[in-house]
């Protein structure tokens, strides 16, 4: 009632109206409104204004999708989304939360590993693709079912690749085969297409409904129309074998792919399907990341010209040009994550066991981290730390700017999948090796098995669930399976980590 009466501020020895006093009081940050607010009612009032503070949490990238109305105190909600965000830094640094393994049943080999926004989806060889939502708490999704010819009777080939984003998920095999599920449905394919050859590469964009998938040389990019029905979009001739393949987010019209096949990185358009981004003879692409508007590659100089070691070339995708050009390491790049880093930054990781962050602005290595015996497989970061995974299944947290390992964690096989957001840390160890066949008498002991199938460790970081809270693994043992092996119980401590 009172704010209601307040059409005058007293401003020093001027009467201002509310809204231009509300139009000053908009460039103050949090502390100066706090101040303020101590001078006197009238200008309590005028600091405490709602508008004021949602644009305060807008700016500081708290609760974007929100509208003004959503709530009826917005320094409260601040408040309390800087106290979450602090308890989750917290949680982060000193390794508090709970962790659990994505399951799978004894004899399936692990062979790769995508993940979006914490859903994770996996592929066995086995045939099999399966899926969890680790957003919740009993993590069950279904398991993807392939379409089956007429003449399959017999056990289907391994998967090659899967990926997923907010909508769909994809699987390549071994023969060449691709099925597309959408996440809503699930279980059933809504395509399914052949390539004549083994598929090299697959990609899949964070949005949208396009995939592309490399086979010999030939590059195909399919989407559905406007009624849900897909079709094979653009079909591109390469020169060489796709190393990497990725497509560009964020593009509006056909689908845009960025490929990169031994020491050529195409710009794959269906307007110019044969324009070369990069190539040098004799210099193989050994990395391959793309955002919106560039793509970072991993080039390997084989040491013939000694003053140019081995690099990461950042390409502008509008223009064509080389931007810049970073790090200087006799190492070959192994990773690089582009689209996930701060902007202006990259992060690479390299076979002499360093991980790099680079400003791309000053065009220098910001931060490097000695981490990783047998080269760095996997790599991502945020505006404060870095997650690395190994070739000797080791994942390290590390803080960016103190250059400090905060903590580790070690499985048996190479680390080749690392996700994380703000809550939630996703990492996989996949085995080089996806036949464990030894003699004919280990064939189906589940020791042999289990040393080999590979391993999907979810952590949750989140205040509100803490390992105190949290159901342990032992206790979402399923038990429905007949034989009584010891290995099917889920043990807290599985045998591997001991």
């Amino acid at each position: 009632s009172f704010q209601n009466e307040i059409n005058e501020v007293p401003f020093f020895d001027v009467q201002l109206p509310y809204e231009l006093a509300l139009k000053i009081f908009r460039y103050l940050g949090r502390a100066e409104l706090g101040r303020c607010a101590q001078v006197s009612r009238t200008w309590k009032i005028l600091a405490e204004d709602e508008v004021l503070w949602y644009r305060l949490c807008q700016e500081e990238g708290y609760l974007l999708d929100m509208s003004i109305s959503d709530h009826s105190c917005w320094k409260l909600a601040l408040k309390n989304c800087r106290a979450r965000e602090r308890t989750l830094k917290y949680n982060w640094k000193n390794r508090i939360g709970a962790v659990s393994q994505l399951r799978y049943e004894l004899g399936k080999v692990l062979c790769d590993v995508h993940s979006w926004d914490g859903v994770v989806i996996a592929g066995y060889t086995s045939g099999e693709v399966r899926l969890w939502d680790t957003r919740t708490w009993d993590y069950t999704a279904p398991i993807l079912e392939a379409v089956q010819g007429p003449g399959d009777a017999g056990p289907r080939p391994h998967v090659s690749f899967v990926r997923i984003n907010s909508s769909l998920a994809v699987a390549a095999h071994e023969d060449g085969t691709v099925s597309v599920w959408t996440l809503l449905l699930g279980r059933e394919p809504i395509h399914h297409y052949q390539h004549n050859q083994k598929i090299q590469a697959l990609a899949l964009g964070p949005e949208g409904a396009a995939v592309a998938t490399a086979a010999g040389f030939e590059v195909k990019v399919e989407t559905p129309d406007d009624r849900g029905f897909w079709h094979t979009t653009a079909t591109f001739e390469i020169q060489k074998l796709v190393n990497f393949l990725n497509l560009v987010p964020d593009v509006t019209g056909s689908p845009v792919a960025v490929a990169a096949a031994e020491d050529i990185v195409y710009l794959l358009k269906a307007e110019d399907p044969g324009k070369i981004l990069h190539s040098v003879y004799g210099q193989p692409v050994t990395c391959l990341d793309v955002s919106a508007h560039e793509a970072a590659f991993g080039i390997k100089t084989f040491g013939w010209l000694l003053n140019e070691p081995n690099q990461i070339l950042l390409y502008n995708l509008e223009t064509n040009q080389c931007l810049t050009k970073v790090g200087n390491s006799i190492g070959d790049f192994t990773c690089v994550n582009l689209h996930d880093s701060p902007p202006h930054m990259l992060v690479a990781g390299n076979k002499d066991r360093r991980v790099r962050v680079f400003d791309l602005r000053r065009g220098e290595s910001v931060c490097s981290l000695y981490a990783h015996q047998l080269g760095v497989s996997a790599v991502q970061m945020d505006d404060w730390k870095v997650v690395s995974g190994g070739e000797e299944g080791l994942v390290c947290v590390w803080d960016q700017r103190m250059g400090t390992k905060l903590w580790e964690m070690h499985a048996r096989h190479p680390v080749r999948h690392v996700w994380f957001n703000s809550h939630t840390l996703i990492t996989a160890n996949i085995p080089e090796e996806r036949n464990p066949r030894g003699s004919s008498s280990a064939d189906d002991d589940p020791a042999v098995h289990r040393k080999y199938r590979g391993i999907i460790y979810s952590y949750e970081f989140s205040g509100e669930q803490l390992a105190g809270d949290s159901v342990l693994p032992i206790c979402r043992s399923s038990y429905d399976e007949l034989t009584g092996y010891s290995y099917n119980i889920g043990l807290a401590v599985p045998y591997d980590s001991i």
